[in-house]
């Protein structure tokens, strides 16, 4: 089985392995106490802090340790918009931020604050301007990925450092999948990180605050981690995560050109191999490991489950996977094609041979998806020169594959009206006009659901 969602969660670093089970002896008891016991912890875990600060280029009181990324998360959006709360109740955000960041914002606004959530391009990156027009002076915090987790793109962090510091505006920079390539480049004020997304174990997150930003940790503390994460550390989940940290670090050169030639092979060969697919994300400021591509006429949990019974496993931002029905926030974000979404990202240390064996499975898998949501035939009724498609109660790629079928019934000019109540509809039926060469001409309110309208151009 070849493991392609490094992304999601890196195999244990066979590092990380070894540091958890030599500290397993000596990292048991209370590194509060002061007897040997409890003194042997505590240097274990000083000496994790200590490692862990030079990696992040921060100092070691600025650095604490957390139950998980998301915790990570929550406790330093929470913390530093309650520590600015005399500056204002403004938030910043971009639209394609990670989950945890995006459920604090739903928080903060449910108890009174406003958010601003900026655009992106459609290869998935902001741009710095986009954050310096949101700036306002009741503005508390902003928050930006350091990269993104679906697509991989680059975000411009020092660029958007700059801007927030010299307005006075502490930055967060959500680090969790960038931090193994390396430390993050600007003048933020606060990072968080996940160790299982580097090949560490999980439950195991960072947290820094830097000197000077004020700060005001939320819910109940204890003297634990300077009062920002209560609880008993587990000293050999955070020894082993900060050992692989260092490891991987050191690999982490020679592996990214490794992983760049083999993604950018996936980039090229994809659209070679399937027609009508779109590959999605910025193609030069990305993660080293991750590429993503969206198939026409596919349902992505279908299509994954197809993979994953030809051995590889892999994920999708796709509207029609079975943890969500709406399509992924990124790709609505970037306004790309949801349907067939494919994410591939590559652990260290994958052999070429399964990526090859990978682009040799593909376009069967593909077919055999697109083959099978083929036997749907529109229901179409003529006016003039439109065609009305009715896929009410259809799930996305069904009432695109629909409009691709009878796109070519009506003349040049005329016009296809689908009809869906598919929330996915609204992204994937004008991405498919831009990636076949037609026009989108808009939305009207329907009886039922909402009319899409596709203006044939050739």
């Amino acid at each position: 089985m070849a493991y392609f969602d490094a992304a999601s969660a890196a195999p244990l670093h066979p590092v990380a392995r070894q540091a958890l089970l030599a500290s397993l002896d000596d990292g048991w008891a209370d590194p509060a106490r002061l007897y040997r016991e409890g003194r042997k912890a505590r240097m274990l875990l000083d000496a994790a802090r200590e490692a862990a600060a030079e990696a992040v280029g921060c100092r070691a009181d600025e650095m604490v340790f957390t139950p998980s990324g998301t915790r990570a998360v929550h406790t330093g959006v929470a913390g530093a918009l309650a520590g600015r709360r005399r500056t204002g109740r403004h938030l910043i955000v971009s639209a394609v931020e990670h989950s945890s960041v995006l459920h604090s914002a739903e928080v903060f606004e449910a108890a009174g604050g406003t958010v601003d959530r900026v655009a992106v391009d459609r290869g998935g990156a902001v741009d710095a301007v986009g954050y310096s027009a949101a700036l306002r002076a009741d503005t508390a915090l902003a928050v930006l990925q350091s990269a993104n987790h679906e697509v991989g793109t680059a975000q411009p962090v020092a660029e958007v450092a700059g801007i927030c510091r010299a307005a006075g505006v502490p930055l967060l920079v959500d680090a969790a999948q960038s931090l193994g390539w390396g430390p993050v480049e600007g003048d933020w004020s606060l990072l968080t990180a996940s160790a299982h997304k580097w090949g560490g174990p999980s439950g195991v997150g960072l947290l820094v605050v830097r000197k000077g930003v004020r700060f005001a940790a939320q819910g109940p503390v204890d003297e634990r981690e300077s009062g920002r994460a209560a609880g008993f550390e587990n000293i050999p989940a955070i020894v082993a995560a900060v050992a692989s940290l260092r490891a991987v670090r050191a690999e982490a050169d020679q592996e990214a050109v490794r992983l760049r030639e083999l993604t950018a092979r996936i980039r090229a060969r994809v659209p070679e191999l399937v027609p009508d697919v779109e590959v999605v994300g910025d193609a030069e400021r990305r993660l080293p490991g991750i590429v993503t591509f969206s198939c026409l006429y596919v349902d992505g949990e279908a299509l994954l489950h197809e993979l994953d019974r030809a051995g590889f496993s892999v994920s999708s931002g796709s509207s029609c996977t079975s943890s969500t029905l709406t399509p992924s926030h990124v790709l609505r974000a970037m306004g790309v094609l949801s349907e067939g979404n494919v994410r591939v990202s590559l652990p260290r240390g994958v052999a070429e041979a399964d990526v090859e064996r990978f682009l040799e499975v593909l376009p069967g898998a593909v077919a055999s998806v697109r083959e099978k949501l083929g036997a749907p035939a529109p229901a179409t009724r003529v006016r003039s020169a439109e065609l009305v498609v009715d896929s009410l109660g259809k799930r996305c790629p069904i009432p695109v594959i629909e409009l691709a079928k009878v796109i070519g019934e009506v003349p040049v000019g005329g016009t296809v009206r689908v009809l869906s109540d598919d929330e996915a509809a609204r992204l994937d039926i004008p991405a498919w006009c831009e990636m076949r060469g037609q026009e989108y001409v808009g939305e009207e309110p329907a009886e039922r659901g909402t009319a899409y309208l596709v203006r044939r151009l050739g």
